[in-house]
């Protein structure tokens, strides 16, 4: 338990310079938050396609572990954000995610370049199941594999 703690536990410095953030207030439905700008930045759209999207990203310092690689938790917010993405390429609204798997295979280091291939699997009723593949452009190794799961109503509302 001690350990725990002990890795938990951040130092003054550290704790310094987060106290020097300014972080302004968010405004829902006009600009992204600073939790999307801070895991998103430097995400781009090489191809888009009805039920298809393809993107490229480098591993940023920001999201890496203490090790260089990039952390657990930025893997799995890219399939989140680009799965939910490329359900918006087939028309649909934004859905909220009622399930998402992650399966780790292979460490991004901090500068690799990633290709993120996301496609639409299906719909059924409100349910879009989407595919996510990241794979690391020099090696070709697939570093990550997710599906995600969205849940929406599509009946429009009668008022």
């Amino acid at each position: 338990m001690e350990r725990a703690l002990e890795a938990l536990r951040v130092g003054d410095d550290k704790a310094v310079a987060v106290d020097g953030l300014s972080v302004r207030a968010h405004r829902p439905g006009e600009e992204a938050s600073f939790y999307e700008g801070f895991a998103l930045r430097g995400i781009r759209v090489d191809r888009i396609l009805p039920g298809f999207l393809l993107c490229s990203f480098t591993v940023p310092p920001r999201l890496t572990d203490v090790s260089g690689k990039m952390a657990a938790g930025a893997v799995v917010n890219l399939v989140d954000q680009v799965g939910a993405a490329v359900m918006t390429s087939e028309g649909h609204h934004k859905k909220p995610s009622v399930d998402i798997s992650v399966a780790f295979l292979s460490p991004a280091n901090l500068g690799d370049e990633l290709e993120i291939r996301s496609k639409v699997l299906g719909n059924k009723g409100g349910l879009t199941g989407t595919h996510i593949l990241l794979t690391n452009k020099t090696t070709g190794q697939v570093v990550a594999e997710g599906r995600h799961c969205l849940f929406g109503n599509l009946m429009k509302s009668k008022i």
